[in-house]
């Protein structure tokens, strides 16, 4: 199962402790799809929305199709994710739990199918953001140790 991926959110690592992953389909037009084989999908704004029992995505930006005609896309516009029945109810159940979030982590095709994998937590505090800037220096200074040691 070839897997491209096309963007990830860091930003989203950055702000939430992402506890729960699930993978949705979404409904695109065409240039839209041509947009983001292009690799011109920007998820840093964005965070998703349950509405009348479906999910949809708000602000992630699908820039316009460079070779589209006046039928091109609107950037921003508000799009269907696909779920199941059961994996929407999940969503609803932890999201009405204090404090838990819904963003986008990465965006990517599968099977010639563009997938978006939705990570759900809570949000960081400011403290909690040092404390993982702290831990990936240490980490990186330990691989920079580790390597000089080898060679």
């Amino acid at each position: 199962m070839g897997i491209k991926i096309v963007a990830t959110n860091k930003k989203a690592y950055h702000d939430y402790f992402i506890d729960e992953t699930f993978e949705a389909g979404i409904v695109l037009t065409g240039t839209e799809v041509k947009s983001i084989r292009m690799g011109k999908v920007n998820l840093k704004e964005s965070f998703c929305r349950i509405k009348d029992g479906e999910l949809f995505i708000n602000n992630m930006n699908i820039a316009a199709y460079d070779f589209g005609n006046r039928e091109n896309h609107d950037p921003t516009r508000m799009r269907k994710l696909l779920l199941h029945h059961a994996e929407i109810d999940k969503l609803i159940r932890l999201t009405e739990q204090k404090g838990l979030a819904m963003v986008p982590t990465k965006i990517y095709f599968k099977r010639n199918y563009v997938k978006i994998e939705i990570g759900v937590g809570p949000g960081k505090k400011l403290h909690d953001k040092r404390q993982t800037l702290k831990r990936k220096e240490a980490d990186r200074e330990m691989a920079k140790a580790l390597k000089s040691s080898y060679q």
